[in-house]
């Protein structure tokens, strides 16, 4: 393997394991250390720490789901999307660094909620709550943001590609 095939996989497994191992301890912390306690209020309210056990998908979409429904959906749907998505990955040589990167942070994330949802009868722990004013985020984690900085960042570089190329014609 060249050097910077090998670089980029460590590259890429630094960033899968990196986020999986800061979502799941800073929800240990977040389990541990605030059940019980009142909200925390950080930086003038622009954070909010409480501790919140997800039974639904992002922003609890699903949480009135039947339980069965739920499980199959959660475990079963989200497990299977993402080793479809891991074997894509893996083998997807053709794509940029910057979209792999992004893709696997997505995963990982993906990866980190759905871990918590085998060991925590079907929960994700959530605890921040971000945002100025009225203006704010649902309750979410570590995950939840890889996730979201993975897709955001995967959407721009993939426009970015399109309208780079649009501009040399």
């Amino acid at each position: 393997m060249k050097p910077a095939r090998i670089l980029r996989v460590v590259l890429l497994a630094g960033t899968v394991v990196s986020t999986i191992g800061c979502d799941q301890a800073t929800k240990h912390i977040a389990r541990t250390h605030l059940a019980g306690s009142p909200p925390l209020t950080l930086l003038g309210g622009v954070v909010r720490i409480a501790l919140a056990q997800n039974e639904g998908g992002f922003l609890s979409l699903g949480a009135s789901l039947p339980s069965r429904l739920r499980t199959m959906l959660f475990l079963l749907g989200v497990g299977g999307a993402l080793v479809l998505a891991a074997v894509y990955l893996i083998r997807a040589a053709d794509l940029r660094f910057s979209a792999l990167l992004c893709a696997w942070c997505l995963w990982a994330g993906g990866l980190s909620n759905l871990m918590d949802r085998v060991l925590f009868e079907g929960r994700v722990t959530d605890f921040m709550i971000v945002g100025l004013g009225p203006l704010r985020t649902g309750v979410l984690n570590v995950a939840d943001v890889a996730i979201a900085t993975g897709g955001v960042f995967l959407v721009l570089t993939a426009w970015g590609r399109r309208a780079h190329a649009r501009f040399e014609r």
